[in-house]
């Protein structure tokens, strides 16, 4: 079973109707059991970075991810969800993340011929090898919405990037700790291959 945590964001349906086409059943929980009783978790997310920590911070789910972590289960984080692994973000202020992933979340400062949130279908360039994307061809287009993109401190972590009037890192892989920048769940069937890659992950 994959756990799908639930802390008031909205694409939680959608995430687990994606894992549901690729035959992985799902629960929406913020029950701490529940979670680290899960054989993989997925931690999604919309929103701003701010709000989406403090809310994990009151459920007591904060404390739930570093077991997750510790217990060595498969962690999805998925848009916010992946920004909120990294140290910290400089939306609206200078906020603390989970620091599960050294390194930063900054604002996209782009020349006029690129708008802010970066929206719509983009390129990515899967790192090989790559857990989640090791039958994803090189260029193979997902579906972004953020204005916010993740800069780790260790560029071995990066198992994806894009170019969007800068190279960013729109994957991340440490350990059993994984993220996506793009919504798989909105990303065809390059991204229900992702999370199929997900599912099938053994720790």
């Amino acid at each position: 079973m994959i756990a799908i945590i639930d802390y008031g964001v909205g694409n939680l349906a959608s995430v687990q109707n994606a894992f549901r086409r690729v035959g992985y059943p799902s629960l929406v929980t913020d029950q701490p059991e529940q979670i680290l009783g899960a054989e993989k978790v997925v931690l999604p997310g919309v929103g701003a970075f701010a709000d989406g920590m403090t809310t994990l911070r009151k459920k007591g789910l904060t404390d739930v991810l570093y077991e997750v972590v510790e217990k060595e289960i498969p962690l999805l984080g998925i848009c916010l969800g992946m920004q909120m692994l990294f140290s910290t973000s400089e939306e609206e202020g200078l906020h603390q993340g989970l620091d599960l992933i050294p390194g930063r979340v900054r604002r996209f400062s782009l020349s006029g011929a690129y708008k802010v949130p970066h929206m719509g279908w983009n390129q990515i360039r899967p790192a090989v090898p790559s857990r989640l994307f090791g039958d994803v061809p090189v260029d193979s287009y997902v579906y972004f919405v953020h204005s916010f993109y993740t800069e780790p401190q260790d560029s071995q972590v990066s198992s994806a990037s894009t170019d969007y009037g800068i190279d960013f890192t729109c994957a991340i892989e440490k350990g059993n700790i994984f993220g996506v920048q793009f919504h798989p769940e909105k990303s065809s069937l390059v991204g229900l291959t992702v999370l199929r890659n997900f599912g099938e992950l053994r720790p």
